[in-house]
Parts: structure tokens; sequence; C-alpha cells
């Protein structure tokens, strides 16, 4: 029977490619009919060859993006493993072969995940992207570094950074201040991302000239908003009327990325969520696209993962 041994330069990467998973291993024995022998920093396989064939592009295609910094997940590896399969690799080589590093003035951003990588790579070649799905999953983040590299490499003019002034049931009428002192405890996460992309100095000089405008959702109104990166957030708390309006105010060589969770809605019950809609009306227009992020790609505390899987089986036991 044909043999084929595949090595790699450390033991935990060759553990790192199947997620340190034995039982991915049977799966993929099953799926490619073959059999495989793991040990240390190599990996023997066994069977006809047409199954090593397909296991060699599986097992090179993991190690490649394993070596770009991308965390595997057991969910990833499964869909891989299904497209090796059927000789049906090719979308996901195309998504690794190049690694994807968006160099800002004080970190580089890479995708630790698939979704991370298909988003930003999605962001990067589209003019309207959401990014829907739970917390943890770098929605929000990704998107402004997006947004700080189209600037920082003469794409763009401005950075528009904006979130509904809604939040968990607060009314805005019992905080201190005025509206714009009122709003800044909600945009505080938009700042922070901001403060480590470019550096506090950086950041403040640039909101005094208003190349960087974070601003809440209301202001956008009877605007048009034209070479500029514009990132809304939080917007599965924008109401239909500001998500319509929000979308029409795209102008030339400009660029949207919404980000929202469905599920953490803070709006009255009796509001629809714009982002609710706008997800069933515009999943086949073209030139708009939706990137969903699932509880496995959280890349916080891996508690998180956990936590957002709970509460989902707690709501659908429950029928909330």
């Amino acid at each position: 029977m044909p043999e084929l041994t595949l090595t790699f330069s450390e033991g935990r990467h060759r553990s790192a490619v199947h997620c340190g998973s034995d039982s991915l291993l049977a799966e993929s024995e099953a799926a490619l009919g073959i059999k495989i022998v793991a040990r240390d920093a190599w990996m023997d396989l066994q069977g006809d060859k047409v199954g090593l064939a397909r296991a060699e592009a599986l097992f090179n295609l993991l190690e490649l993006a394993r070596s770009q910094g991308m965390l595997i997940r057991p969910d990833d590896y499964r869909k891989i493993l299904a497209a090796a399969a059927i000789d049906q690799l090719g979308p996901w080589t195309e998504l690794v072969r190049e690694p994807l590093i968006l160099p800002l003035k004080r970190v580089s951003i890479v995708p630790r995940t698939f979704a991370q990588k298909q988003y930003l790579h999605t962001i990067l070649t589209q003019d309207i992207v959401f990014g829907v799905g739970p917390a943890g999953t770098g929605k929000t983040y990704l998107a402004m570094a997006a947004a700080v590299h189209a600037l920082v490499q003469g794409h763009v003019r401005r950075i528009i950074l904006t979130r509904p002034a809604v939040e968990a049931g607060e009314a805005l009428g019992f905080l201190p201040g005025d509206l714009r002192e009122k709003i800044l405890p909600y945009l505080i996460p938009l700042y922070d991302a901001l403060y480590e992309m470019l550096g506090k100095e950086e950041t403040n000089r640039l909101l005094e000239r208003n190349i960087i405008e974070v601003a809440p959702l209301a202001y956008m109104r009877g605007r048009t908003l034209t070479e500029a990166f514009v990132v809304l957030d939080e917007a599965q708390n924008a109401t239909a009327e500001q998500m319509m309006m929000f979308l029409t105010r795209l102008g030339e060589k400009a660029k949207m990325v919404v980000t929202g969770d469905p599920t953490q809605v803070d709006l009255p019950r009796n509001r629809l969520s714009g982002l609710h809609e706008a997800l069933e009306a515009l999943h086949n227009v073209d030139g708009v696209e939706i990137c969903h992020f699932a509880d496995t790609d959280v890349v916080r505390h891996a508690l998180v993962e956990r936590i957002v899987r709970a509460y989902a089986r707690h709501r659908k036991a429950h029928g909330a």
C-alpha cells in the first residue's frame, strides 16, 4: 500500500494542524480513505494515491495557515476536510495562499482565524460589508484596522466611526452633561482601538483635524460621505430607519463596514432592528457582502466562547 510521510518543524506544529485532536484525524481517515499515524513532528499516511494526494494537500494547506499565525479551529478543520475529500480545496487555497498583514503605525494586524481572514479580504475588496456575529470575534477591531490602513495608504481622506446611542436599556436623559458628553461612554471602545493602532497623540491630532470623526449615528443624517472609510459599530441597535439612512450616505470613493450581533439588541421590543432588516433585504444585492462569524470564531479568552455557546443553548431551549 502506498505510503507518505509528512514532516513538521516541531511536534506542537504538527499537533496544531489538527487541533491536537485524535478524533479529527479519525474523521480524516474516514473521509479520505486512508490510515494516519501521527507522532512527534511527523505524520505517516497510508492509502491509495488519490487519498494520499488529497491528504497531502489538506495538511499542507493547514500547515501554511498555521505558519501565518492563524488559529485552526475544529469547525474550520471539518470544513476544509470536506472540501479536500471532494478535491475542492481551491477556494481555501486562494484564501490562505498569500499572508494578509495590515501594517499600521504602532502594530501590524494579522487575521487569526479563517473567518477573520475572509472578512478582512472582503473589506479590502468590497465597498459595503456587514460583519455579523457574537462578541469577541474581531468584527469591529478588524474593520477599524482596515480603516486606519486605508487612511495611512492614502486610499481615503478621512475615517468616520459611528454607533447608535443605545446601550443595555440606559436612557441618555438620565446621564449627566450635554449630548456629546452623554454619548462619549458609548464611543470609548472605538477610541481605545484607535489609541492602540495609532497612539494617543496621533489619534488626538487626527481627531482635532477632523480626519478621524467619532460620532453618534444620529449625526449622519443629511450627509454625503465621500472619500471616507465609515464604520458603523453595534448596528443591531440601529433602528430600521437609521440603518437605511446610514447606508444611503455612501458617496464616491467611500467604503462602509457595518458590524453587529443580532443576539444583543437593546432596542425596545416594539422596534425592529435595522441590522436584522438589512441582512434580509440586502443579501442578494450586488456590491454588498455579508460575512458571518460563529461562536467558534471568538478570539478573546477561551471562556468567552463557552459563555456565548451557553447563552445560545439556553435561549434556544426557552424559545428566546
